[in-house]
């Protein structure tokens, strides 16, 4: 699984940077054989005017899938870390969910119909 965290309009810290690695972690344990990438973008929308605008948009690359997005902006950054984490768990576990209600079955693999009537 690859993790590219990126900051915009602000330094990411070592602490933050733990923070959302450890976060995803535990928060996407459910679908790690089929997450091939994650990118987070934190940003400080408003600056130094402060307010509701620290946001946290988290983007899942799936194997086989098309990608899941999720974003929360809160006035805490760390909370918009772990609402948006959160957020994406239930999202991933959804889409597995899904997954395994409907498998997809390829044409090559179907298995040949038999009438089995006496």
């Amino acid at each position: 699984m690859n993790l590219q965290i990126q900051a915009q309009s602000f330094t990411l810290t070592d602490g933050l940077r733990e923070h959302v690695s450890t976060r995803l972690a535990y928060g996407l344990n459910h679908g790690r054989d089929v997450v091939t990438r994650i990118v987070v973008r934190l940003s400080d929308v408003n600056g130094p005017r402060g307010g509701q605008d620290k946001c946290c948009g988290i983007e899942v690359r799936l194997k086989g899938s098309p990608a899941l997005f999720v974003e929360d902006t809160q006035t805490d950054l760390y909370v918009a870390i772990d609402r948006a984490v959160d957020r994406m768990g239930r999202a991933l576990d959804r889409h597995l969910a899904r997954r395994h209600e409907f498998p997809v079955v390829s044409a090559t693999r179907q298995q040949p119909v038999t009438d089995k009537t006496p």
